[in-house]
C-alpha cells in the first residue's frame, strides 16, 4: 500500500471509536481479527510474532491491543495498534492496516511506530499530499503531544460495573478547578445514589457510591467541560512545602535512594540545578515499559531496581530522590488529552510531578521527556494545556474508605466487592471544543 494511500486512510481514523461503531467492522471484530493474526503468525514463527525492523528480525509476544485506537476506515479497510514485547527487551508499539469484510480481514501493512514509548515518526497533513509521515526530529511540539497556550474539551469518565456477587463500594476522583484548569461538571449519572467525600490532606474530592448485584453491568459516567492553560513555574503561596518532604508507602525514605540522589547532585550549587540533575538521572536510568509485573504502582524502589515502568514509576522515583536531598516534591494524576486529534478515546491515565525550588513549584513530566528527548527541556518546568488533573497526592484517606486502606493514588476507580478489590472497566473519552479544535494532524498508537 503506497504511503499516500495509507496516510489518507489514517486521516479518516481521527474519529476513532465513534467511526468504527457507525460503519463497517466493530471495535470488537477488529480486535478479534488482529489478535487472531498475531496468534497465527506466532504459531508459524515458533511461538513468536516475527517482524523485520531496523535491519533485524524481532521476536515478539503480544502484550495488549490498544482498543482506543481501533477503527474501521471505510471501504473495507481497518486500523489496529498493539503493544508487543521483544526478547531483546523493548516494548514495540506496532501499527497494522487490515483489509476485508467481517470474518476475512487480512493484514496489509505492519509498521513499528514506537519503541518503549518513543515515537519513530509523526503524521502531518500536507495539502495535496494528504497525510504523510514526519520524522520526529522535524515534528512540531503539537505533533508530539504538546498544546501550548490553552485548550478546551469535554471529558467523559466512564466506568462499567462488573458482575457483582455482593455489596460493592466504589470511589472515583472528581476533578476540580484551580489556577490552571476550569472544570464544570455537566453530568453525573449512576445506577444508585452517590455522595461526595472530602480527602483532607490534599483537598481532593471523591465520588462514592454503593451498589448491589442488581447494578451489575451498569455504568457510572461523569462528564466535564474543561478549559485548561499551559502551566509554568508558579509561586509557592501560603502552603508549606515541608509536607512534601514526608515519605509515602511506595515513595519511602530509603538509604539506597538517598545515596543515588546525593551522588547525582554532587557539585550542584542550587536547588534548581540539583532538581535538573535528578530529572536527567531518571531519564537516563529508566525506560518506559508497561510490561511484566510490578509496574504502574508508583513504586520508587521498583523503578530504581528494574529501571523501567510507566509514568507513575518514573515520577515516584524522581519524587523519592528529590525528597532525599531535601527538595519538596509532590505527585498529581489525571489524563493527557491527545493533541493531534479532536475526539475519541484516551490511552489511560497520565501523571506528573512538581518540585519546589527558589520559592516556586516547578512542574515536570519525566516519562514524556523520556519518550521525546527533543521536549526534555520543555517538560522541565512546563505542563502543556492538554491535560486534566483528577487528583493529587498519595496514600489518600477518605471516610468511608476502602477496606484495603489508604488509596495509593486515584485516577481509575477503586472498587471493592464484599471488601475485596475488583477491577472495573474504565474509559476516558474526549471531544475538543469547536473554538480550539486542532487541524492538520492525526495521531495513532
Amino acid at each position: 500500500m503506497k504511503l499516500r494511500v495509507v496516510a489518507v486512510l489514517l486521516g479518516a481514523c481521527i474519529a476513532g471509536r465513534a467511526l468504527a461503531e457507525e460503519q463497517g467492522a466493530s471495535i470488537e471484530q477488529i480486535a478479534a481479527a488482529i489478535e487472531e493474526h498475531v496468534a497465527s503468525e506466532s504459531a508459524a514463527g515458533g511461538g513468536f510474532f516475527r517482524l523485520q525492523h531496523d535491519g533485524k528480525e524481532l521476536e515478539l509476544k503480544l502484550v495488549r491491543v490498544h482498543m482506543e485506537y481501533l477503527a474501521d476506515l471505510g471501504g473495507g479497510v481497518q486500523f489496529a495498534c498493539v503493544d508487543l514485547v521483544g526478547t531483546d527487551g523493548p516494548v514495540y508499539d506496532v501499527d497494522f492496516f487490515l483489509k476485508g469484510g467481517l470474518g476475512d480481514m487480512v493484514v496489509t501493512e505492519t509498521t513499528v511506530h514506537k519503541v518503549n514509548g518513543q515515537p519513530l515518526y509523526a503524521w502531518e497533513e500536507q495539502g495535496d499530499l494528504g497525510w504523510v509521515r514526519v520524522p520526529v526530529t522535524d515534528a512540531a511540539p503539537r505533533l508530539l503531544g504538546v498544546i501550548e497556550g490553552e485548550d478546551a474539551f469535554e471529558f467523559t469518565y466512564r466506568v462499567r460495573l462488573p458482575q457483582l456477587a455482593g455489596e460493592a463500594r466504589l470511589w472515583l476522583p472528581l476533578a476540580q478547578s484551580d489556577a490552571y484548569q476550569s472544570v464544570e461538571v455537566k453530568r453525573i449519572s449512576a445506577p444508585s445514589s452517590t455522595r461526595q467525600l472530602e480527602e483532607p490532606k490534599y483537598g481532593n474530592k471523591v465520588l462514592f457510591l454503593t451498589a448491589g448485584p442488581e447494578e451489575s453491568g451498569k455504568t457510572i459516567e461523569v462528564v466535564y467541560h474543561v478549559r485548561r492553560v499551559e502551566q509554568s513555574p508558579y509561586p509557592v503561596g501560603t502552603s508549606s512545602p515541608k509536607r512534601d518532604l514526608e515519605p509515602e508507602q511506595l515513595v519511602p525514605d530509603d538509604s539506597s535512594l538517598r545515596a543515588i540522589a546525593e551522588k547525582a547532585v554532587e557539585g550542584k550549587a542550587s536547588d534548581l540545578l540539583r532538581a535538573r540533575a535528578l530529572y536527567d538521572h531518571v531519564i537516563d536510568q529508566v525506560r518506559y515499559a508497561r510490561y511484566g509485573s510490578g509496574w504502574g504502582q508508583g513504586d520508587a524502589l521498583y523503578a530504581c531496581r528494574e529501571k523501567s515502568g510507566n509514568c507513575t514509576d518514573f515520577h515516584s522515583f524522581f519524587i523519592a530522590l528529590a525528597r532525599s536531598v531535601e527538595l519538596p516534591a509532590r505527585f498529581a494524576i489525571g489524563a493527557a488529552i491527545p493533541s493531534e486529534r479532536n475526539d475519541g478515546g484516551i490511552d489511560g491515565y497520565h501523571c506528573w510531578a512538581e518540585f519546589c525550588a527558589e520559592g516556586r513549584w516547578w512542574p515536570v513530566d519525566i516519562s514524556e521527556a523520556d519518550k521525546n528527548s527533543s521536549l526534555a527541556s520543555y517538560y522541565f518546568g512546563h505542563q502543556p494545556a492538554n491535560r486534566l488533573e483528577l487528583s493529587r497526592g498519595r496514600d489518600l484517606v477518605v471516610d468511608p474508605g476502602p477496606v484495603s486502606g489508604p488509596i495509593n493514588f486515584l485516577a481509575f476507580p477503586v472498587l471493592e466487592v464484599e471488601g475485596r478489590p475488583v477491577k472495573a472497566k474504565t474509559e476516558f473519552l474526549f471531544q475538543r471544543m469547536s473554538e480550539v479544535r486542532t487541524r492538520g494532524t492525526a495521531e495513532q498508537g
